[in-house]
């Protein structure tokens, strides 16, 4: 079983910076991948970005230059740094792990960008 923990969230202004935790816990392989995933309001869920070891991260279209994602496998953590926000990245930002066996979701952490 595997368990994410979401962290980091928040209220940002437009072209404000903000940087997701997501830490794991329990049976972690370290060829997995991990990423982001976001759900506005009345939409679906979305792929962000995703990582995985030894490899550089992939990136949709609508946040590659501004999102960097990175991973620490000595603490099972993954990062989102974000940044030069707008209004259109206000979301539900959900940690994802896959490792071909398993897929795993966090809880969710939510973005909201905004004047």
């Amino acid at each position: 079983q595997v368990k994410l923990v979401e962290s980091g969230g928040g209220l940002v202004q437009p072209g404000g910076s903000l940087r997701l935790s997501c830490e794991a816990s329990g049976e972690i392989f370290t060829n997995a991948r991990m990423g982001w995933y976001r759900q506005a309001p009345g939409k679906l869920r979305d792929f962000v970005a995703s990582i995985s070891s030894g490899t550089g991260g992939w990136y949709a279209d609508s946040v590659k230059g501004r999102f960097t994602i990175s991973r620490d496998n000595a603490r099972n953590t993954v990062y989102l740094q974000m940044n030069s926000l707008t209004p259109e990245d206000t979301a539900v930002y959900y940690c994802n792990y896959q490792d071909g066996l398993r897929t795993a979701w966090g809880q969710g952490t939510q973005v909201t960008v905004s004047s």
